[in-house]
């Protein structure tokens, strides 16, 4: 349930973290996103291979999304 509590706060705070706000929301940002990657990873931990590429994918989407907010 907390999962699914986490990503929803994220998505409504999706516009207000991006490394153009300032270097302490992108900070923020960056750490958000590597939260919600280490639990896309820990949703998934039965499957290793494939919750190591949904983190990794979470993380780079993340941090890219950031580079150009």
């Amino acid at each position: 349930m907390r999962r699914i509590v986490w990503l929803a706060w994220i998505a409504v705070h999706f516009n207000e973290y991006g490394y153009s706000q300032g270097p302490l929301r992108g900070t923020v940002g960056t750490v958000v996103v590597l939260l919600a990657a280490l639990l896309v990873g820990y949703g998934l931990h039965r499957h290793r291979p494939a919750a190591l590429t949904a983190a990794g994918l979470t993380c780079a989407a993340g941090i890219g999304w950031l580079a150009f907010h």
